[in-house]
């Protein structure tokens, strides 16, 4: 009987030990897959949405619907200075006083012209009356009727003149005591009291309380399209607050406004609380579809905020890679309407993004699309 050579015994051996290897790695290939698709995360996808334009997008800020620089008309030491930035108050409340030593000095020096020409005054009657009567009794000539006439007439004058020079320096004292032109909120405070103050030159300035509007600046090829009652979506970002307003006013020269005309957006006085002057605002203006200019940002992708990662001065997008996981894409983010966001870079317009997940997904997280 012919007996298997050694070669072939050998070959037959490690024939075997192979494919119990191969096998061996087979099954922990399946049960690491098995155990990776029991722990991935279960995800929610969605295509960004398209922002069509059928409106005017425009940036803005809220205003104070009144405003109001406070200087004098005279130039003097600030002598007193009652409020401070923030300080709440009412019309007609006295904010700084002026120093008025010389007006009231020249004030004093009117009273004296004043009292000299009522004295003038009425010795000129005193004649003015005798002559009339001597005239009567033709004891008197008419030259010299004419004569107390002309005095009665010039002492009148000059007293008249001398209540009105005291009128005067009444309105100059007038301006170094400042008031509040309306009831509102101290925002700035240009000067400190022992400062000169020029005329014209602010000291104060005061808003308006609770009585809030968005100014924003349209540009020249859309402002036709605008008409005054329109309805606005106001999105203001720092407090994440939608407010629907209306146009309240549409300036028709951009002759010092660089070519942009400012419109005024109002806002109901329910949604004034919260609002602070100076606030950056989104505003959306409905208009017809064909008046709305075509370009990059009217086209951009829109995503929900709540499916944006932020990471410090960060943002991202996950994504899903090939390999199911999760892959965190940086993008550029633009102007936010409502709980939408622009994605200007980073993301294509029909590119799948996860927009919501159930659990906490990181960088190369095993993912499930639900």
């Amino acid at each position: 009987m012919h007996k298997p050579n050694f070669l072939q015994q050998t070959f037959k051996i490690t024939a075997g030990i192979g494919l119990l290897v191969l096998s061996a790695c087979s099954s922990g290939n399946k049960k690491n897959d098995k155990a990776a698709n029991e722990n991935a995360i279960v995800v929610t996808l969605s295509a960004p949405a398209a922002n069509t334009g059928q409106g005017l997008n425009i940036s803005g800020q809220v205003e104070a619907s009144q405003t109001a620089n406070i200087s004098t008309r005279v130039m003097g030491y600030i002598t007193m200075l009652k409020v401070k930035v923030g300080d709440r108050v009412s019309r007609g409340q006295l904010l700084a006083t002026i120093s008025n030593q010389d007006l009231l000095a020249k004030r004093g020096q009117t009273d004296a012209m004043i009292a000299e020409a009522e004295a003038h005054v009425k010795s000129a009657k005193k004649d003015f009356d005798r002559f009339t009567v001597l005239y009567g009794q033709q004891s008197a000539t008419a030259k010299e009727v004419d004569n107390v006439t002309l005095q009665y007439s010039a002492a009148k004058a000059r007293l008249d003149g001398a209540r009105q020079m005291r009128n005067e320096i009444n309105a100059q004292l007038g301006y170094t005591s400042l008031t509040a032109p309306f009831s509102g909120i101290v925002t700035q405070k240009l000067a400190d009291a022992g400062s000169m103050a020029n005329p014209g030159m602010p000291i104060l300035t005061i808003e308006q309380s609770g009585s809030y509007q968005v100014s924003a600046s349209v540009p020249e090829n859309m402002i036709s399209s605008l008409k005054q009652g329109a309805n606005a979506t106001i999105t203001i970002g720092a407090i994440n607050k939608t407010i629907q307003g209306t146009v309240s006013q549409i300036n028709e020269s951009s002759q010092y406004t660089g070519g942009q005309y400012i419109v005024k957006i109002s806002i109901p006085d329910k949604d004034k609380p919260g609002l602070y002057a100076g606030m950056y605002a989104n505003v959306n203006i409905p208009v017809a579809a064909d008046a709305v200019v075509t370009t990059a940002e009217n086209t951009a992708a829109m995503v929900p905020l709540q499916s944006v990662e932020r990471r410090d001065q960060l943002t991202g997008i996950y994504t899903v890679s090939s390999n199911k996981t999760a892959l965190l894409r940086w993008v550029r983010l633009g102007k936010v309407y409502g709980n939408q966001v622009e994605v200007l870079t980073g993301l294509d317009k029909t590119e799948q993004f996860i927009v919501s997940a159930e659990g906490k997904l990181y960088n190369g997280a095993p993912v499930k699309i639900k």
